[in-house]
């Protein structure tokens, strides 16, 4: 079964949040969501996430993908953690996904993965701060080898669904797909 971390900050995206959780775990993903300290997270709207941990408790953990949900201020606690710099660092290196939406993709930006890669974000988030070699695009969600982004809320759907195509395959995703009733 592949396994999913999913750190939620205070202040992140809950469309986002919630829609990459809901989907990956109809899937059959086991999707563990981890708080950047213990307890409650009040997402950008005001909606309360109730983490399955903390991040210390995981951090030696294997997962086979790392999403990170976008939102401001969410994204920017995320980035100021260094213990996500250091995890996607070290997923990266292990041939791994990282994956981010939103505001989020700077995280990815920060820990220097994005560099040679196409990536999207959120306008104004990345675009104009990527290294020379890579290339911002305005896609709904841009895959380039382990690397995967997403604009934002409006994504999220088309995000998590490349995430479970990209961990299980085409028919998985068909599979996840079909029952929501998307135009």
């Amino acid at each position: 079964m592949a396994r999913v971390l999913v750190p939620v900050a205070e202040g992140c995206e809950e469309l986002e949040a919630v829609t990459i959780i809901d989907l990956l775990r109809r899937a059959g993903v086991e999707v563990v969501v981890a708080g950047l300290k213990d307890g409650p997270v009040v997402a950008s709207r005001g909606v309360v996430l109730l983490p399955d941990v903390v991040l210390d408790a995981v951090l030696g953990d294997d997962f086979d993908m790392i999403v990170l949900p976008g939102g401001l201020p969410g994204a920017d606690h995320l980035d100021a953690d260094p213990r996500i710099h250091t995890l996607l660092q070290r997923m990266a290196e292990q041939g791994r996904y990282t994956a981010a939406i939103c505001a989020a993709p700077k995280v990815l930006l920060s820990a220097g993965l994005l560099d040679g890669h196409k990536a999207t974000a959120y306008p104004g988030v990345i675009d104009g701060r990527m290294s020379e070699g890579s290339r911002f695009l305005a896609d709904a969600v841009v895959s380039d080898g382990r690397v995967i982004t997403s604009r934002g809320p409006g994504t999220a759907m088309d995000f998590a669904l490349t995430l479970i195509e990209k961990l299980l395959g085409p028919e998985q995703r068909a599979a996840v797909e079909k029952p929501l009733l998307r135009p």
